[in-house]
């Protein structure tokens, strides 16, 4: 069995208790704190007395003459992870050291937990069901506060999400198209959930709902027959190829099929069912040509959450003034929709774009 593409599966599927356990080495000057937003409205008008975003940085800010940040980038993580995604290895040893294309010694980075992810506010706090119904607009609002009234940043050098914070630097582009240089939305679509994209994360929607133990979100011990049906997301987001290489018997297909679902009934179910259904105002396509900003998308040829058989992100991104897309070529390397944590596969494609932006 392929060891290490498991263990990166396992990764997205049982955030963020794994995710601990599988950061590389701190990066210069990493440092975590928390933002708290007294009455967060959300879109749905519920109401939360405190709202907590917790996050991680690299690097320090630099500043201007006026005092202003000119360094800060922000890096936006995939729906069952938080902002530690981005330090696994395959992505900080790539992205961060001297000479890299985010090298911390130059770069002010923020990684930020959504609402819902890791040490951010979530309904298994306590609130259970209680929790607001929170969608993306609500993320990318919330994580706006942060940086803009916490971190007191006003322009940021990049903005660049993968998978669902693929997703939201689309959004970012037109909620707030001022306020970043770039944008390099990574394994992503420009377009409303839909297709088989919409039918897999339903099915996991229904899995946790139609639970017996569910009991509408007010459980005292978390439920766990949702989780038999967790292996079919990982089924449709990994590439044949890898799946095949881990799995190249019946034995070993059981045996993974297993893995998977222990990993899965570890997640909480109201904190997996809040974060799926989040997606459920994602449309970006009516809102871009609002987008400002340069930017590139980047997707993967064997992406089937994603499929470029679709022809949507060529066709969308012809309305962004400049906008680019890359196609990455599949391999016996690449890892479907998972390419997108492994940076070694399209950080050549930052590093030109970069020099694009306007100087710092």
């Amino acid at each position: 069995m392929n060891i290490r593409a498991l263990s990166t599966a396992l990764l997205l599927l049982a955030a963020p208790a794994a995710s601990a356990q599988t950061v590389s080495a701190p990066a210069a000057n990493q440092h975590e704190g928390d933002f708290v937003i007294k009455d967060f409205v959300f879109a749905s008008g519920e109401v939360l007395g405190e709202l907590k975003l917790h996050y991680t940085t690299l690097g320090a800010p630099k500043r201007d003459g006026s005092g202003a940040i000119t360094n800060a980038v922000l890096l936006l993580h995939g729906t069952s992870s938080s902002g530690k995604a981005w330090l696994t290895p395959s992505l900080a040893n790539e992205l961060y050291g001297p000479g890299q294309p985010l090298d911390a010694a130059q770069y002010f980075i923020i990684l930020p937990d959504g609402i819902g992810r890791g040490g951010s506010s979530k309904p298994s706090d306590g609130l259970k069901a209680k929790f607001p119904r929170y969608r993306y607009h609500d993320i990318i609002a919330s994580e706006h506060r942060l940086i803009t009234e916490g971190l007191g940043i006003k322009h940021l050098r990049l903005v660049m999400g993968s998978s669902m914070g693929g997703m939201h630097t689309w959004m970012w582009g037109y909620m707030y198209p001022d306020l970043m240089d770039g944008l390099v939305p990574i394994a992503s679509q420009p377009i409303e959930i839909s297709g088989r994209n919409w039918i897999q994360r339903r099915t996991a929607i229904e899995a946790i709902r139609n639970d017996p133990d569910w009991n509408n979100g007010n459980y005292e011990k978390n439920p766990t027959h949702f989780a038999i049906t967790a292996p079919y997301t990982f089924a449709q987001t990994e590439s044949v190829l890898q799946i095949q290489d881990m799995a190249p018997t019946l034995q070993a297909g059981d045996a993974l099929y297993n893995k998977l679902v222990e990993e899965a009934k570890k997640r909480d179910a109201n904190d997996t069912l809040y974060a799926t259904e989040a997606v459920m105002d994602y449309n970006p396509t009516p809102h871009l040509p609002k987008i400002k900003a340069k930017l590139m998308a980047i997707n993967f040829a064997d992406d089937e959450t994603n499929p470029p058989e679709l022809g949507v992100t060529e066709r969308e991104i012809k309305r962004i003034p400049g906008g680019r897309y890359v196609l990455i070529p599949a391999s016996d390397k690449t890892h479907g929709h998972f390419t997108h944590l492994r940076a070694a596969f399209w950080k050549g494609h930052l590093v030109e774009f970069l020099k694009e932006l306007p100087s710092m």
